[in-house]
């Protein structure tokens, strides 16, 4: 008889729990996007991961390095590229950046849904209810009042739980791709692994019906030769230069790849063992993992000194020295390429061929990724500061090759040397040298902050009204 009554409860239960998921009021095996819902649990962790949110202070870097505006000519990073801010900020700069253009509705707009999949633990929800073709399908817009939390707990824990995951399927297949799967890793391998799901070089893999899915192009190796030799093989292109003509490569950010060459990688110093240390709480009662994801010299003791014998001044002080160099160098790259993409527009308007500029293009193209590359790794000087200038040098090497190749062929074609830069020295000038409508774009952006971000907010907050 007992036995009679459970089978019954627990048919009854499973019947009610189908209808709650059904509904979408409920779904004990999915993502929970929203980081409030473990703030008293997980209270140390929740406060610390809040006051990412400190980091508020927005620096153009289209105004700090005006070259920047040549260097993506004709991609949405000559709009705007303001420097990183905490996780809190993941969501708001995304959908404040002129890079996303201001769409007026769902199919409207130049990016596509992929733009979102490092910003949010809703992407992993969404992928959970839709498949990742229902999620990678359409605009960028599409998923304005579904993504809405910023990068949270559900984008690297077990649901209500610390244990470690990784929350985007393409992450989980590149790493897969170079024979480390996570569920195969060590607990010190897996702390940087979840960050490698956003902290990496990625692009958008074009699909039969133009979907564009995220990959990672570590199928050669993770080395920015490797990648390189990926992307040349399938002649994968993310824009043409508005100026030379030049196919090009954009960098994201390959945080995770320039860490494993460095001297904390190859050391298996993870990236939480720096940025993310254990430390005593409030009330002297334990540790917790600190979430202000940030600058380890913030927690010096917690971080570099539980290695390093060495002062805090000393090792400020090297890391600048390295910080000094590598921008040295990078600087010599972008003038390089400023100059070789501009002689290259000479030498098309002087008449030169698609067979004499091939070498030369693909010098610019090779050149500018791996400059990309190297600067877009952010904290680099500290995570690999040698391989850095050894990238950044082959970098310049390639973009005088370029420009050898062109004074070559301006003596056969007449034209006249050195070719005349426009004034790029301020992010206005360069802009408007490259005929861009800043003005236009400005009150459009403000059009869509006003207008549709209201109605994405509203609709979202509907939605979660009905979340358990």
């Amino acid at each position: 008889m007992m036995m009679k009554m459970n089978a019954k409860k627990a048919a009854l239960s499973a019947v009610i729990a189908a209808a709650l998921m059904a509904s979408g009021a409920y779904a004990s095996d999915k993502t929970e996007p929203r980081s409030e819902v473990y703030k008293k649990k997980y209270s140390a962790q929740f406060e610390s991961w809040h006051a990412t949110g400190e980091s508020e202070e927005i620096v153009d870097m289209l105004e700090e390095v005006p070259e920047l505006v040549v260097l993506w000519a004709g991609y949405g990073f000559a709009k705007d590229y303001n420097a990183p801010r905490g996780h809190m900020y993941a969501v708001a700069d995304v959908r404040n950046t002129l890079r996303t253009g201001a769409p007026k509705d769902a199919t409207d707009g130049p990016m596509p849904m992929a733009c979102w999949s490092c910003k949010s633990p809703d992407v992993p929800r969404v992928i959970e209810e839709q498949g990742e073709d229902g999620y990678f399908s359409g605009k960028w817009a599409k998923g304005g009042a579904e993504i809405v939390n910023t990068i949270g707990c559900a984008d690297c824990h077990v649901k209500g739980s610390p244990k470690l995951r990784i929350s985007r399927p393409f992450a989980e297949r590149a790493l897969e791709t170079i024979g480390t799967p996570f569920d195969k890793a060590s607990r010190k391998d897996k702390q940087s692994m979840v960050c490698a799901q956003c902290h990496v070089e990625y692009y958008f893999e074009k699909t039969a019906d133009k979907k564009g899915f995220v990959k990672f192009p570590w199928d050669m190796g993770t080395t920015v030769e490797q990648m390189e030799a990926y992307y040349d093989a399938m002649d994968f292109t993310d824009w043409t230069h508005a100026v030379s003509k030049t196919p090009m490569l954009k960098a994201q950010h390959p945080g995770y790849e320039t860490w494993k060459l460095g001297v904390h990688g190859k050391n298996n110093v993870t990236c939480t063992d720096c940025h993310m240390p254990r430390v005593a709480k409030a009330n002297g009662k334990g540790k917790f993992t600190d979430h202000k994801v940030g600058n380890p010299f913030d927690r010096f003791e917690e971080t570099c000194a539980s290695c390093h014998t060495q002062s805090k001044e000393f090792m400020v002080n090297l890391t600048e020295e390295r910080k000094h160099k590598v921008a040295e160098l990078k600087a010599s790259a972008e003038k390089q390429l400023v100059h070789a993409h501009f002689e290259a527009k000479a030498a098309w308007d002087a008449g030169a061929t698609e067979k004499e500029m091939k070498p030369i293009l693909m010098d610019i193209r090779h050149a500018q990724w791996r400059w990309d590359y190297a600067t877009a790794s952010h904290g680099v000087a500290a995570h690999a500061a040698d391989e850095a200038l050894r990238i950044l040098g082959t970098a310049v090497d390639k973009a005088a090759n370029a420009r050898l190749q062109l004074a070559q062929l301006f003596a056969v074609k007449g034209v006249k040397q050195p070719v005349a830069l426009p004034d790029i020295s301020t992010k206005a000038k360069a802009q408007a040298a490259l005929g861009m409508d800043m003005k236009k774009m400005n009150a459009e952006k403000e059009a869509f902050k006003k207008n549709m971000l209201p109605k994405w907010d509203a609709e979202a907050k509907k939605r979660e009204a009905t979340y358990k």
